[in-house]
């Protein structure tokens, strides 16, 4: 897609506004589609004036938006609405999610929140300003409620602690970490390990000379019980001999159930984690076949079952709606099949490819883009029957985020019963405090500048990158 601007407003902003409408679009002159997005943007009459012409093939369409001169917002609002209307009307439907582009849309909720607004009024603000849809301005408002108390623990000594093991036993078909799956990655893990050990404790040491204190661990991947029994007891006594006091969280994602097993979740246990997440996405096995898992359903419930037989706190589920092969009837048992369980947290995710990943490459091959989907089939239907589903069953919305090229461009929301947040979620979502961060592809986030930016430290993202990197 060409883009054409005429003002003051970003060429990426006017990118993730056409992404609204044809998720998977490439941009520039190249960018291998007939589509074109024109933007002229102009102050008239204390006003801005937007103006956006939209054309893909022999269709053009036409949209305008204003926003009142002086506002900060004011460009961007203007032409997002204008972008609105031209996608809207060619597409014929509205995004739910209006012209909100961003991975946090809370950080909006929670500025009105913060200015004394209430849930109903967040949501009305929502909706005429940024023309969300009313149900999910609704649940928009009500995640900002819920994540009232978590910020509130977030005090500016406090600080959380990241750790990434970045392997997993077989490849997602819609994941992009392609290589850290084949057997010559995962014979990395010993060295690999060696050096994360080392990166641990500075990690604790750098958060102690800032005057932090540690309240929430996150173990992430990958699939960090990918890693033996041995290894994965090194990681966790090299976390455990750091922390001075019990931090009020500490999280394994032990996400595929095929790398589950009584010895581990012990291991686990003896070093004081908190919280496990037993993933099973969806319980059909036909389907997880068909995306890459290696694990079936029944291997699901049963690591689940052994879960919580080793008495964590809280466990927690993932799901995706809107999977290859699958359909609203399969999601919404998948779903009964999970409240059944009572685990203490589900995370709703809305299926997306990455480009990079295998789906999104066989689609270009085949010539298709059929892997994008802006209406997103029943995927809606699947969402909408989580939140109201998981809402009668006693669970809250308690965090949320987007991203780019999700089916129907829907959310992945966070709930859970009452007393069970996933407190490092909404951390980080919402970056509340530092994130220490260690190994590869792992993100330091600094909050507490003085000029109030956060700063981001990347460590190199590809674990041979990450080991040929010299000691600091």
């Amino acid at each position: 897609m060409k883009i054409e601007i005429n003002g003051n407003v970003g060429r990426t902003y006017c990118e993730n506004l056409s992404l609204i409408f044809f998720p998977g679009e490439k941009f520039g002159a190249s960018g291998g589609s007939d589509r074109t997005l024109r933007v002229s943007v102009y102050t008239e009459c204390g006003s801005v004036r937007a103006e956006a012409v939209l054309i893909s093939g022999d269709k053009t369409s036409r949209g305008t938006g204003f926003f009142p001169a002086g506002d900060g917002r004011a460009e961007k609002i203007a032409v997002g609405r204008a972008v609105l209307e031209a996608g809207t009307e060619m597409l014929g439907s509205a995004p739910p999610w209006g012209i909100l582009t961003g991975v946090r849309p809370a950080k909006i909720s929670n500025s009105m929140a913060a200015a004394g607004m209430t849930e109903s009024e967040i949501s009305a603000k929502l909706q005429d300003i940024y023309s969300v849809a009313p149900e999910k301005a609704l649940l928009l408002a009500c995640v900002t409620e819920e994540e009232k108390d978590v910020s509130l623990i977030a005090e500016k000594d406090t600080c959380s602690v990241y750790v990434s093991i970045p392997f997993c036993p077989t490849r997602c078909a819609y994941c992009s970490f392609v290589s850290y799956s084949t057997p010559r990655y995962l014979s990395l893990i010993p060295d690999y390990v060696e050096r994360l050990l080392v990166d641990i404790d500075a990690a604790f040491r750098r958060a102690d000379s800032d005057g932090k204190r540690v309240i929430s661990v996150y173990i992430g991947g990958g699939t960090p019980t990918v890693l033996e029994a041995k290894t994965l007891d090194r990681v966790l006594e090299a976390v455990e001999k750091n922390l001075v006091r019990r931090p009020l969280e500490f999280t394994v994602e032990a996400g595929r159930p095929d790398t589950v097993d009584r010895q581990k979740l012990e291991i686990m246990r003896s070093h004081g984690v908190t919280r496990v997440s037993i993933n099973p996405q969806i319980l059909d096995d036909g389907i997880l076949r068909g995306i890459g898992r290696r694990h079936t359903v029944a291997d699901f419930f049963n690591a689940y079952s052994l879960a919580k037989q080793a008495g964590f706190e809280t466990v927690n589920t993932d799901l995706i709606a809107g999977l290859p092969g699958s359909d609203r009837n399969i999601f919404d048992d998948t779903l009964r099949g999970i409240i059944e369980l009572e685990p203490e947290n589900v995370t709703v995710h809305t299926f997306c490819v990455k480009k990079s990943s295998f789906i999104a490459g066989k689609a270009a091959e085949d010539g298709t883009d059929g892997v994008y989907s802006y209406s997103g089939g029943d995927t809606p239907l699947c969402v909408s029957d989580s939140q109201k589903m998981l809402g009668d069953a006693g669970y809250r919305p308690y965090y949320i985020y987007r991203q780019k090229n999700a089916r129907g461009n829907l959310e992945n929301v966070g709930f859970s019963k009452p007393g069970h947040k996933c407190l490092y979620n909404v951390f980080i979502m919402e970056e509340l405090h530092n994130i220490y961060a260690c190994g590869a592809g792992a993100v330091t986030k600094i909050t507490d500048t003085p000029d109030g930016r956060i700063i981001r430290e990347f460590a190199p993202k590809y674990t041979y990158e990450y080991l040929d990197r010299k000691n600091d």
